[in-house]
């Protein structure tokens, strides 16, 4: 800015002084001086760009790093939640197995009892002199197989219940799968 001030004041000098000579060189000195302020202009430009280039740069290898490190905890975190649902679904797994089998056990009681109940009111028709005592064990075998009939009955509810958990677990897993892919 200077240099073209000081142009300007010896373009004016010289024309004030109206010698051809003079406002020659004052034009020559006018075009060195406006090349020289553009060059230094031209220099702190680029020197500017290149700064801010550098900056840049630098920021994003900041960036690049701290995506890396992003990442790095999102695998664990997603290493971590997958052993946890697989945790669970292996627990979800045998508490249905161990239901089922209970549930398989209570079938052949209830079956059980109701053979039991079928061979004492055979017994009871054949022995009616022993009608009484019958009579209580019929009642008792009843109570067995009532209890066993809402025992599996029970059984088969927490088995439903079990089921649908597990298939909700599964149906979050694979949704929580789908949107960590996408």
């Amino acid at each position: 800015m200077a240099l073209l001030v000081l142009a300007a004041v010896l373009v004016v000098g010289a024309v004030v002084a109206s010698a051809l000579a003079l406002v020659a060189v004052a034009a020559v000195a006018a075009v060195v001086l406006g090349a020289a302020a553009t060059k230094i202009t031209h220099t702190e430009l680029v020197t500017s760009r290149r700064e801010a280039n550098r900056d840049r740069a630098a920021q994003a290898k900041a960036y690049e790093a701290i995506t890396a490190e992003r990442i790095a905890e999102n695998r664990a975190h997603t290493e971590h939640l997958t052993g946890l649902v697989e945790q669970t679904r292996a627990d979800r797994e045998k508490t249905v197995a161990e239901l089922e089998a209970a549930l398989a056990a209570a079938h052949q009681r209830a079956a059980e009892a109701m053979k039991s109940r079928a061979e004492e009111a055979r017994r009871a028709a054949e022995a009616q002199i022993e009608t009484a005592a019958l009579r209580e064990r019929l009642a008792e075998a009843e109570n067995r197989a009532a209890e066993a009939i809402v025992r599996v009955a029970e059984l088969e509810q927490e088995l439903d219940v079990v089921r649908a958990d597990l298939a909700a677990r599964s149906a979050e897993n694979a949704a929580w799968r789908a949107a960590q892919s996408a």
